[in-house]
């Protein structure tokens, strides 16, 4: 079993720098009011992942500090928690630090490693359980009663809710969609429609990809012929000739001169040659571009109907650029997807009838396991509650009853409910029970929720109740109460005391307390006090033994330290409790 050993506790409140020393049994922390007994809570808090509040940094410290010592076996979930996130476990002990600056900036470490501060949470949840005001405070709600109810139940709860949770999660997307596919039905047949007339259009032009702009360049050619006509001769005339101009001057009759030229002598400068090669070359390119430019003009074709047949097409295919793409390839690009978004809009009526037939599917099997989770509360809520009115009776509430009011409300109609029972009633994530614990603290009285029917003193006799029951179904290795004997004196008090000390048997357990009766039955009594100038050292967390404890609990009882009638009530407070343990 994990145990937390000890914690060193640095400028944190009132704190300037501290040793608590925890016992592995029942630990009570007892102290004058403001002495810093609180810092204890917040301090394991900080170490096991709670929130970091800056303002608890002690004034002219840099940063708090909180270091714990945990004792771990291998293979308790803490340890393989610890090892999985790189910690080192060093002879079965697990060292856990946190930090928090005056700035606000928080770290952490696990076993000599650091890590988030959401590790440490984790960890908080495999070994310790914290419980103080305000988590009486979160009893006093509906939705947490149902939460212990379940813890409590376990698995007879858990398999059902597992598979309710996935057809609620499943059922609530199902009907957002069924939602949106009814509610923009108009919206859709409108684009529907848009869709339909521009697929036609494209399609009554038959584009091809690429056509605009070989059409440009068509008409580009067409819009210019007899200019490219006489410019094609012109050249051809240069090149090769005008057979009308036989005193004319080509480029070809030119360079063949100069080759031949060359020809007469190459055979005497190898340099010489190599130029003639390349005035041979040049003599064969320009009668080819001189052919080419003789089959241009030929081919060129100045019909004004060709022009215009090909302007109207380019129109077309403008008209369709206009509304639909940059260019045609992006038009066709378009009605490619259009074709897609227009058969998904048209099978719009399928889906709905898909959809409305998986809903009804769904809230059927949300019926069927929402039944199991009433029938699996209402009996974990009978021997949750029979356990619990038992453990009262050990805590000085012996005609006490406590007991679950489990109940469903009934839906407006069928289509927002679920069948229980064979009634309509509204369902949540959770199923759809409302669960409420009552308390009846006497014979005769009316059972009313803890809210109403529970004083102060019961009500955290009513937590402690529900802790202590919770510890046989679903322990854990440490409790810490933050005053949760608040309200509560007299003999209900050494009840309280006597109870938290056999919780202790099975688990450790750390009690900030006011009250003598319950810091008699710890194993291990802690003294919280302030030094003259107002802050907490090292010496000021003690364990208390003999005379220093009798004198505590003396202070505690009467507020003097001193008087013969407190200490004789002390000592038979501690005999009291060693008589029991």
């Amino acid at each position: 079993m994990s145990v937390l050993e000890e914690m060193r506790i640095r400028s944190l409140g009132v704190i300037d720098d501290a040793v608590v020393e925890l016992s592995p049994g029942f630990t009570a922390v007892t102290g004058e009011t403001g002495a810093g007994k609180t810092m204890v809570v917040t301090s394991l808090g900080l170490l096991l992942g709670g929130r970091a509040d800056p303002a608890l940094v002690r004034v002219g410290a840099k940063a708090a500090v909180v270091e714990g010592r945990i004792t771990v076996s291998r293979g308790d979930a803490a340890a393989v928690r610890a090892e999985e996130a790189g910690g080192e476990i060093e002879d079965g002990a697990l060292l856990v630090s946190r930090t928090v600056s005056a700035e606000g900036r928080s770290r952490a470490h696990l076993g000599g490693r650091s890590v988030p501060v959401g590790v440490l949470a984790e960890l908080a949840d495999e070994l310790v359980a914290v419980h103080g005001q305000t988590d009486q405070q979160g009893l006093l709600k509906p939705a947490r009663q149902r939460q212990a109810l379940d813890r409590y139940a376990g698995d007879g709860v858990q398999v059902p809710h597992t598979g309710y949770a996935a057809a609620y999660r499943r059922l609530r997307a199902v009907v957002t969609e069924l939602d949106e596919l009814t509610t923009r039905a108009r919206e859709r047949a409108q684009e529907a429609d848009l869709l339909r007339f521009g697929l036609d259009e494209v399609a009554a032009v038959e584009p091809l990809a690429g056509e605009d702009t070989e059409l440009a360049a068509e008409a580009e050619r067409l819009g210019h012929a007899e200019a490219l006509a006489s410019a094609a001769a012109l050249a051809h005339a240069a090149l090769a000739g005008d057979p009308e101009d036989q005193e004319g001057v080509d480029a070809t009759t030119v360079v063949a001169a100069a080759g031949r030229s060359l020809d007469a002598v190459r055979a005497h400068d190898p340099a010489l040659a190599a130029l003639a090669d390349r005035i041979g070359e040049i003599s064969i390119l320009l009668a080819d571009v001189a052919g080419e430019l003789a089959g241009y003009a030929d081919q060129l074709d100045a019909d004004p109907l060709r022009l215009a047949a090909v302007e109207e097409r380019r129109a077309a295919l403008t008209a369709l650029t206009r509304k639909y793409g940059e260019d045609i390839t992006s038009v066709l690009a378009w009605a490619e997807e259009g074709v897609s978004r227009l058969t998904e809009l048209e099978g719009d009526d399928e889906r709905i009838g898909e959809l409305t037939a998986e809903r009804d599917t769904l809230r059927a099997e949300l019926s069927v396991l929402g039944r199991q989770l009433t029938e699996a509360r209402t009996e974990a809520a009978a021997r949750f509650a029979a356990a619990v009115t038992e453990e009262l009776a050990s805590l000085a509430m012996p005609h006490a009853r406590v007991s679950f009011a489990i109940r469903q409300t009934e839906a407006p109609d069928e289509e927002s409910g679920i069948d229980i029972g064979g009634r309509s009633v509204l369902y949540g994530p959770s199923g759809a029970d409302e669960v409420e614990l009552l308390l009846a603290p006497h014979p005769g009285a009316q059972p009313r929720p803890i809210a109403k029917g529970a004083s102060g003193g019961e009500l955290s006799r009513v937590m402690l109740a529900v802790e202590v029951v919770f510890a046989g179904s679903d322990p854990v290795p440490t409790y810490l109460f933050d005053e949760v004997d608040a309200g509560v004196g007299g003999k209900a008090a050494v009840e309280v005391g006597r109870r938290l000390a056999k919780l202790a048997r099975s688990a450790q357990v750390v009690v900030v307390t006011h009250l003598p009766q319950v810091a008699a039955f710890a194993d291990r009594q802690l003294l919280v006090e302030k030094t003259v100038d107002g802050s907490v050292t090292r010496s000021g967390v003690t364990v208390l033994e003999g005379e220093d404890r009798v004198r505590e609990l003396s202070r505690m009882l009467a507020g003097q330290e001193d008087s013969e009638t407190a200490r004789a009530h002390a000592e038979e407070l501690l005999e009291t409790a060693r008589a029991d343990v």
